[in-house]
């Protein structure tokens, strides 16, 4: 069976915080997949998923959920039971990439530069002290689009910011803050794409200035020197293959005024709309979105093959 006969479940929406922003993304991907003159199906992904994958009787799984139980391996072991090929990374890398804890420890044992931090854990946060000054970034461990992080200026704002990231995670991640360039490094395989440079407005990349029509301003390709480039480029291939990565994710870095690019993570499964920075990245290099969605779909896979 060719892979035009074959049909193509687009898993979007999700039980995250993310789900409008998946559902936007698995719109966009499906109806690209129609254009292509694929067999596309939307699945929205709900507690009945098993179920759903069943009654559709898909041959492959292109997902595009985001957060919890789409991004952290949860979907990814259903899809190996099931011996339906996904898009995206595996059942460990999904896992390790979404753990922002488990992902610096990697980053820290591979010696790829990446913030000091402290972890907080809600049974003992009352009995832990801070000891990176201030600026810091508190986030919870596993959530994506800035949900839950908060700048951390001064001591007021302490208590608060613990209060928000403890409402998604038992886990925190406190940073210490890094001045830089903000910057996105898409992936086609181990080869980085054209980055992007994101300058949100209120100097904060939060959720509104993501999804905010006109509160960032994005620059492709980024306006740094070759040095920088390459610099970025090579750690960005190094986080992708540290972390198992497969198909094309996001690799986000920021580059200091001294030039080194400090890892934030790497997103196995980057929004998909017209308009996201992964398309954006494809489009500077020459893919246009219709073809972007092809090629993540030829990088489907099973860890278990047997």
């Amino acid at each position: 069976m060719g892979i035009k006969e074959k049909i193509i479940g687009v898993l979007m929406g999700g039980l995250s915080p993310e789900r409008e922003v998946s559902l936007a993304s698995g719109s966009a991907v499906l109806e690209a997949l129609k254009r292509k003159g694929f067999n596309g199906v939307g699945i929205d992904v709900n507690k009945n998923i098993a179920f759903e994958l069943k009654k559709n009787k898909i041959d492959i799984a292109f997902i595009v959920l985001h957060g919890v139980y789409g991004e952290d391996g949860s979907i990814q072991g259903l899809l190996e039971y099931a011996k339906i090929p996904y898009t995206g990374s595996g059942v460990l890398a999904s896992a390790l990439a979404y753990d922002k804890i488990k992902s610096k420890e990697i980053f820290k044992f591979n010696k790829i530069p990446t913030a000091d931090y402290q972890v907080f854990c809600c049974e003992e946060k009352k009995n832990q002290e801070r000891v990176l000054d201030y600026p810091v970034v508190v986030k919870p461990s596993n959530q994506g689009s800035s949900i839950g992080v908060s700048i951390v200026r001064e001591e007021k704002e302490w208590d608060v910011a613990l209060g928000l990231a403890f409402r998604y995670s038992k886990e925190i991640l406190v940073e210490k803050f890094i001045e830089g360039k903000l910057l996105a490094i898409g992936m086609n395989g181990e080869q980085p794409m054209p980055i992007v440079q994101i300058q949100p407005k209120s100097g904060f990349y939060d959720y509104e200035s993501k999804y905010t029509s006109g509160r960032t301003e994005y620059v492709c390709p980024a306006e740094l020197s070759y040095e920088e480039i390459r610099s970025c480029e090579d750690i960005a291939k190094r986080v992708y293959r540290v972390l198992r990565g497969n198909g094309m994710p996001r690799v986000d870095v920021i580059l200091d005024a001294e030039g080194v690019p400090y890892v934030l993570e790497m997103n196995t499964i980057p929004g998909m709309t017209e308009t996201s920075l992964l398309p954006m990245a494809a489009k500077q290099s020459g893919i246009k979105f219709d073809d972007l969605v092809f090629e993540i779909l030829k990088s489907a896979q099973l860890d278990y093959e047997g």
